[in-house]
Parts: structure tokens; C-alpha cells; sequence
């Protein structure tokens, strides 16, 4: 055992050793934590744009988007989810009870299966945070006639 006993090896191990917080790591843990809001971080909706081509497979935005194999997501960020005219939510979709505000459409891009079990949307999720920031920058652009807001 090379002359350590086991009592002092683990003692000796990162793990062991008693952390003490000062003062000042609370509050710049919190501060990181408010400066990485979704409404702080931002993304390029420009990157969005392009983000976004894997999603025209099933939906729409714009003026005259269509309902299609998904909804049309004109508008939909603060919308309540399975409120689109004219689209057939699954079931799980409409007893989901959500509202599209920025949390909720971070973590139904990134697994849309584990937010709302059975939902009729397949797609696996986009796995890139930057990625996610873009594609909402890019929607959040769009009002619920369409049209692009400043």
C-alpha cells in the first residue's frame, strides 16, 4: 500500500476535501445564470434562417404559409401549443397544456418526443444550444398574419 493507509489516501482524494463558498460565489453564480437567459443569449437569425431548412420539410411561416405535415409557426413563440387553425394536433399535443414561450420551444427543439410523449412530430431534436438560440431568432421575426416584425 505504499505507506499510505487507506483512510489517508481517501482523505487525500479532490473529492474529500470540504469546499467553502465565499460571499461572492453565490452571486456570481446567479449572475451567470440571469446572464444566460434565452432572452439575453440571442441568436443569428440570419444562421436561423438556414437553421431552419430542416424544418420546411413540415412547416411553414411567412405570408400564405399552409398547414403541411406540421403546423404553420407564424407567430407561434407566446402561443399556446396545439392553437394553430386548421392543424390536427395529436392528442398528446392538445393535453400538453404548454405555451410556446422561450423555454418551452428550447426544450421541445432540443427532444420534441421526451416533452411531449406521443406527439405526431418525429424529428430527433436539434442537439447544438447555438443552434436552437438561431432558429428561434429566426421565428420570433415572424408575427401570426406572417409578416415579418421589425
Amino acid at each position: 500500500m505504499s505507506g499510505f493507509s487507506r483512510d489517508r489516501r481517501l482523505a487525500a482524494c479532490s473529492f474529500q476535501r470540504k469546499v467553502r463558498w465565499k460571499p461572492a460565489v453565490p452571486g456570481t453564480l446567479l449572475f451567470l445564470l440571469l446572464a444566460a437567459t434565452p432572452a439575453q443569449a440571442g441568436g443569428d437569425a440570419d444562421k436561423g434562417r438556414a437553421a431552419f431548412a430542416k424544418c420546411r420539410f413540415c412547416h411553414q411561416l411567412g405570408e400564405g404559409a399552409k398547414n403541411s405535415v406540421g403546423p404553420v409557426l407564424n407567430g407561434v413563440v407566446g402561443r399556446p401549443a396545439a392553437s394553430q387553425p386548421g392543424y390536427a394536433y395529436s392528442a398528446a399535443m392538445k393535453a400538453s397544456g404548454k405555451t410556446w414561450d422561450d423555454a418551452a420551444l428550447r426544450a421541445f427543439l432540443a427532444a420534441p418526443a421526451a416533452v411531449v410523449p406521443h406527439t405526431k412530430m418525429t424529428f430527433a431534436g436539434v442537439r447544438d444550444a447555438g443552434t436552437i438560440d438561431d432558429i428561434l431568432a429566426y421565428l420570433i421575426r415572424f408575427g401570426p398574419d406572417g409578416r415579418a416584425v421589425p
